[in-house]
């Protein structure tokens, strides 16, 4: 009996929707969200820990698998689901202008996640219960091109879709060029205080700067100095609302200004002694006699605004010794418009022979651009839920379960959670499911935040949709290629035969982002071929996990331990994720990919711990 005769209708009418609708939300929640909330001035360590947050209903779903299994219909459960994805979504779009957008979205973020693992458990209940065996294995290809087809539209249309609305929602894109010539005088903005509010100006809203092109001499200033005139700008910018405080969760609500017990004994001390000793940028070195001389800009617009203006600034081309201290990121609005934010650059104390540099102010309304993109979103999946309504077949086996029944399959599944545990070398297995991506874990937070950041501070200074581009597109095809060769070579010797090399690919390409960091280049050619080194070495080695749990699941209840073990799959990549961020702002990018590197040391010691059997894997010749 084909599956047609099975289910009443063809697995080409549905499978390949659905399982495009059971990629999007996890890529959204994943991946979009970090870079959501990078653009709108998230820090980095609230970014990381509370986003590796949203990992949790994919670590616990096999403890209401139950629900799913005993309730209803895997039918009615697809387009609930379905349902409450699109509201979220929808939510999110609402909450992104708001003041508390953060607080607000994570928590709409949180509900997609849920509904997000809860509809995977009902559609592969849903796809065994529609299909023969037969059939199960000749769709799971479609399943899995799918399943890409979506990280390709989350991680790369969608991001470029919102690159693209951010740029065509911001002014004219604002040069500033800055020019250092031994002996010269300073055209610098001396004392923002002296210069009157602007009067509003004749044509398009345009970003407005003083002086026309700064000019500085390339002799050093004393410390002193330079710390005064960097503590006035911040002071200023602040004071007018062009640099409020960094948006965070962990702050809010609080009005207490004095540290906790933990920050005061575990937090604060443990954050010195990293930046002390590893820190890239230099903190707690000595202190210099002579810094490089600073030069000041002045930005204002042309005329009022009807919205926010948010105006980021870095480097485009030029010496790079030249640095961005301050104003990197600035916030115009009807009340400040017409005053004069500061932009502060750094020469190179050490060259004197003097040279030029190129900073592009480029502004957007971020918040309606992604407010934007994720309405698209919303409106997607409102459609696949009207969608399936009508093409999702209606299998005879996916019906009520009674009282009776229902009392037997949970008492049977908490014998089953037993059983997994009870498995021979189950804690070797569980040491290897936790550590063989550990490293992954933290270079998935920060790789896209490494490429957006400012050069300033470590980043290379992308655009979202480059950043889309490259991991949407590039980064994806990379990875797609190396799982279909990943896959084809533990089915051709085994997996116990390719484990070790399989481990050597998911961590070594690693070291890409080391050079990266380095040498930041600023050709997009180089900067994708790395990534797509990185991607490619991530599928051809995670072939060997994803076969490791299928090896772990063999025997009775082998759908219920496969699922136990993505919950553990999602476990070990929720916890080192959650202090990424904090870790990357503390030391630096530098030292943060290197130390990434070191923690390839686990994955190695894990993989050579545990022993699958030699045949598991390979293709029997009857």
């Amino acid at each position: 009996m084909d599956a047609a005769e099975k289910s009443g209708r063809s697995p080409w009418a549905w499978i390949p929707t659905l399982y495009f609708a059971q990629g999007i939300p996890y890529i959204v929640v994943m991946t979009m969200s970090v870079m959501l909330y990078k653009r709108l001035g998230v820090s980095n360590t609230d970014i990381a820990l509370y986003t590796s947050w949203l990992y949790l209903p994919w670590v616990i779903k096999p403890l209401w698998s139950p629900i799913v299994e005993v309730f209803g219909t895997k039918r009615v459960w697809i387009l609930v689901t379905q349902l409450i994805v699109g509201a979220a979504l929808g939510c999110v779009a609402l909450t992104l202008p708001g003041p508390a957008f953060f607080q607000i979205s994570l928590a709409f973020f949180w509900l997609l996640a849920f509904s997000s693992a809860t509809h995977d458990i009902a559609a592969d209940g849903f796809y065994m219960l529609a299909l023969n065996e037969h059939d199960q294995a000749w769709f799971v290809g479609v399943r899995s091109t799918f399943f890409r087809l979506a990280m390709i539209a989350g991680q790369g249309l969608l991001i470029m879709l919102a690159g693209t609305l951010e740029s065509v929602t911001g002014l004219p894109e604002l040069e500033l060029r800055v020019a250092a010539r031994p002996g010269v005088e300073s055209t610098a903005v001396v004392d923002p205080g002296s210069i009157p509010p602007s009067s509003a100006l004749d044509g398009e809203l345009r970003l407005v700067a003083t002086p026309a092109e700064l000019t500085l001499d390339t002799d050093p200033w004393e410390p002193g100095r330079a710390e005064n005139l960097i503590a006035g700008a911040k002071s200023a910018n602040q004071a007018a609302g062009f640099t409020p405080e960094p948006v965070t969760a962990s702050s809010a609500g609080t009005t207490s200004a004095d540290p906790s017990w933990w920050d005061r004994t575990v937090t604060e001390p443990l954050t010195e002694w990293l930046r002390t000793s590893f820190g890239s940028d230099g903190e707690g070195a000595e202190a210099p006699d002579v810094v490089g001389r600073m030069g000041t800009y002045a930005i204002s617009l042309s005329k009022p605004p009807e919205t926010d203006i948010v105006v980021n600034i870095g480097l485009s081309s030029g010496d790079k010794g030249v640095k961005l201290l301050e104003g990197d990121r600035l916030t115009f609005d009807a009340d400040n418009w017409n005053r004069h934010a500061l932009v502060v650059v750094q020469l190179d104390p050490k060259n004197r022979d003097g040279g030029e540099a190129v900073f592009v102010a480029r502004s957007g309304d971020i918040p309606f651009a992604w407010a934007i993109t994720f309405t698209v979103l919303a409106g997607m999946f409102l459609s696949f839920c009207l969608y399936h309504r009508f093409a999702l077949p209606r299998p005879r086996d996916d019906g009520a379960v009674d009282e009776g029944e229902s009392q037997g399959r949970v008492g049977s599944f908490f014998g089953t959670f037993v059983a997994f545990f009870r498995k021979p070398l189950i804690v070797r297995s569980l040491v290897f499911l936790l550590f063989y991506r550990v490293a992954e874990a933290q270079l998935a937070k920060i790789a896209s935040l490494f490429l957006l950041d400012a050069r300033e501070v470590g980043g290379l200074a992308m655009s979202t949709t480059a950043v889309g581009f490259v991991y949407g597109t590039v980064g994806v095809a990379a990875l797609t290629v190396g799982g279909i060769l990943g896959g084809f070579a533990a089915a051709k010797h085994g997996l116990r035969a390719w484990l070790f090399w399989m481990a050597c690919a998911i961590n070594l390409p690693n070291l890409v982002y080391v050079y990266l960091s380095f040498a930041t280049p600023e050709s997009l050619l180089l900067i994708n071929l790395c990534v797509a080194i990185e991607q490619f070495g991530y599928g051809f080695g995670f072939a060997a996990y994803m076969v490791y749990m299928l090896y772990v699941a063999q025997g009775e209840h082998k759908t219920a331990h496969y699922a136990i073990c993505t919950g553990f799959m999602a476990l070990g990549m929720m916890i080192p994720g959650m202090f990424s961020g904090w870790l990357q702002e503390t030391i630096g990018y530098r030292s943060y990919f290197v130390w990434i590197m070191v923690c390839t040391v686990p994955a190695f010691l894990a993989t050579l711990w545990v022993k699958p059997d030699p045949e598991f894997g390979k293709k029997v010749v009857e």
